[in-house]
């Protein structure tokens, strides 16, 4: 066994991407050939350097063997990402003679299993730097100078052959020209697929997948990812059952004693709330109101907004008397503003992830899912998506206040996804007509914790966030838009100041 890299046979190498090797279960296994697959532009380069660039911090010699890019191409590429390739080692075989197509000849001689010139010197530079980590690109080139299958397979063959014998662990990169070819899959010790999809608004989405992976478990499925100036982010699948934790259920105060009695007592942690209500009903000041108890008692609260401008937020929620400036200055509140059409399903779950386990969040508001909707390729995806989510900040004791905009003002009470059955509590707003003038209505219809109440109120945004009123027991068909007057319930009066 070669004894110059970091781990021996039955240990894992890294890549160099903390999020790819999360995926799988460790890192790779070393002394072998894996493939990384994908079209131009999904960064199988930047992929390659970050492994090489690892196994450099590590003292490992690395080499990068290149056909379809020069020294001065690869330098290039490393200085946009803010590295320093100087010591590593570039091999470079383009413009080669021994690689003229007009030469009518290949990398090995096609009598028999033998390198050619051009080889044997790529051979003698891996004997001369008995590299730890290869980077071998591309394999396109080779399948051009092959000119048949047979002598294609034999070439990598040929190659796994020389590079394991030397202890080398070693990425094949490939573009993927020849859809239909699997002979690489079948070789390889692993595969990594890596995707960039277009879309018809927005930026690319860039998703990996491991295909196949020999000899060790690994985390299947599609996984978001991100290429940007500091190489390869990417975002493990969140899968709730890998984080359970013990916690005690406490009950907390929302911030009204009107809310706090509809919901049976107040917010339970580790539970989420969903709120449901047309555009202007008062579901952001309501969540708004739940956040400022919750920095009141010392938590660290996290406001993710999809939706509305920071500038229109702050100032409505400091003319209603919500002022969260403070608590931001402090760093005990992060407010996040996303574009809807920028970000990943994946990369928001990370985004939750870290600000649980490593800022220690314990309160947090998304608002709003429609907005969150649009980063997903489809409905039934975000209901999957929601549910490892929900249930993992359920796991780590965290409140979480969803908001879900309605259509129409009035009797229609549309919405683009239905996630209600996810929630641990929904609340219903609705505006309602009596008397010539357009009111509101807040009611909990569901509790999976707490005996709430079964009763409709009407609702009033005002200084100190919300007033809740008595129950509308005059009324038939609130949640309609157009009630019945039955009784003698008294509206309530607006008021400059309301603590309840």
């Amino acid at each position: 066994m070669n004894d110059r890299t970091s781990a021996n046979i039955t240990g894992r190498i890294s890549t160099g991407i903390a999020g790819l090797d999360d995926i799988l279960g460790g890192g790779l296994t070393p002394q072998r050939v894996y493939l990384v697959e994908g079209s131009p532009g999904a960064g199988k380069t930047t992929l390659g350097l970050q492994f090489l660039l690892d196994g450099m911090a590590r003292g490992e010699a690395g080499l990068y063997v290149t056909l379809s890019e020069t020294t001065d191409e690869l330098i290039a590429v490393g200085q946009s990402h803010g590295w320093d390739l100087t010591p590593l080692s570039i091999y470079e075989l383009a413009g080669e003679d021994d690689l003229d197509l007009d030469a009518q000849q290949s990398v090995f001689h096609p009598s028999e299993i033998e390198l050619g010139e051009t080889t044997r010197k790529v051979m003698d530079r891996v004997d001369e730097l008995q590299p730890v980590r290869v980077v071998f690109d591309s394999l396109s080139e080779m399948r051009l100078l092959a000119q048949n299958p047979l002598r294609y397979r034999r070439q990598i063959l040929a190659l796994k052959q020389f590079f394991s014998a030397r202890g080398c662990t070693v990425l094949l990169l490939d573009d993927k020209t020849n859809q239909s070819d699997q002979q690489l899959h079948s070789i390889a010790h692993g595969v990594i697929s890596l995707e960039q999809i277009a879309r018809d608004y927005g930026k690319e989405r860039r998703r990996v997948n491991i295909l196949k992976m020999r000899g060790i478990r690994f985390r299947g499925g599609y996984h978001d990812y991100a290429l940007d100036t500091g190489g390869i982010t990417m975002y493990p699948r969140l899968v709730a059952a890998e984080h359970v934790r013990d916690f005690v259920p406490l009950v907390d105060s929302s911030g009204s004693d009107g809310f706090d009695a509809l919901l049976g007592g107040g917010l339970i942690r580790g539970t989420n709330t969903l709120i449901v209500g047309p555009s202007g009903i008062g579901k952001t000041t309501l969540s708004t109101r739940c956040l400022l108890a919750a920095l009141e008692r010392g938590e660290k609260a996290a406001y993710y907004l999809f939706d509305e401008g920071l500038g229109t937020f702050f100032a409505r929620s400091t003319q209603l008397g919500l002022d969260l400036r403070p608590y931001l200055a402090t760093g005990q509140l992060a407010m996040c503003h996303f574009d809807p059409a920028e970000l990943s399903p994946g990369e928001f779950a990370q985004l939750l992830r870290d600000a649980v386990e490593q800022q220690g969040m314990r309160f947090m508001v998304i608002d709003s899912l429609n907005a969150y909707l649009q980063a997903m390729p489809g409905e039934q995806f975000l209901t999957l998506q929601m549910h490892e989510l929900l249930s993992y900040l359920n796991q780590q004791s965290v409140t979480t206040m969803m908001i879900l905009g309605q259509h129409g003002l009035m009797a229609e009470g549309r919405t683009d996804v239905d996630l209600s059955y996810l929630s641990d509590s929904t609340v219903l707003m609705r505006f309602f007509e009596t008397s010539g003038n357009v009111r509101r209505a807040i009611s909990v219809i569901k509790s999976r914790t707490t005996q709430h109440a079964q009763t409709i109120h009407e609702l009033q945004l005002g200084h100190g966030g919300v007033r809740i009123g008595a129950p509308l027991v005059g009324f038939e068909g609130v949640l309609t838009g157009i009630p019945n007057y039955r009784g003698a319930t008294p509206m309530m009066v607006p008021v400059p100041d309301a603590g309840q």
